[in-house]
């Protein structure tokens, strides 16, 4: 049985948010007059502290670029449950050929993590995690898988609010 995920989406108004570009690149659309050069850039924000969003943009210049994918990123805000500067359990998350494995870690392990999935981890907020990614090293697709997985995070509240039992009966059993 697939169970509905409770995503928490979260406006941005009130929250001070920090952008991070995690990758731009150029492409080129081959016309008959020439080849035109255009700019893809991709955006992780968050206020980091459990919020994050990613947003890609397109222009003719690498700053529209950015700007575009910020105000995109800043639509999708999400929320997710973070313990003591930790997550709640172990997740994986699948986009397109990027897979990705997030786990706990313990207090002054900090952030072990590459490339775009830092980009993300940090703008969440989350001081101590082990994580490994596999398959495509796509920035776009690893950013993705790693934003899915931490969607898929349920904190302990929640799972009690679904079985319909308290906090210490999920623990106990």
């Amino acid at each position: 049985m697939k169970e509905k995920l409770n995503i928490q989406h979260v406006r941005p108004s009130g929250l001070e948010l920090v952008e991070k570009v995690v990758s731009i690149q150029r492409v080129t659309k081959v016309t008959k007059g020439g080849r035109t050069f255009s700019f893809s850039a991709i955006v992780v924000v968050g206020d980091q502290n459990g919020v994050v969003g990613y947003g890609l943009g397109k222009g003719k210049e690498v700053t529209l670029a950015i700007t575009k994918a910020t105000d995109n990123a800043k639509k999708q805000l999400v929320k997710i449950p973070l313990v003591n500067g930790t997550i709640p359990h172990e997740q994986y998350g699948k986009y397109g050929g990027a897979s990705v494995f997030i786990r706990p870690a313990s207090s002054g392990t900090g952030v072990i993590a590459g490339g775009a999935m830092r980009s993300v981890i940090e703008s969440v907020g989350v001081k101590d995690i082990l994580s490994k990614s596999k398959g495509s090293t796509n920035p776009h697709n690893l950013v993705k898988a790693t934003v899915q997985a931490l969607m898929s995070l349920r904190d302990v509240h929640e799972i009690a609010s679904i079985r319909g039992v308290s906090v210490n009966k999920v623990f106990n059993g």
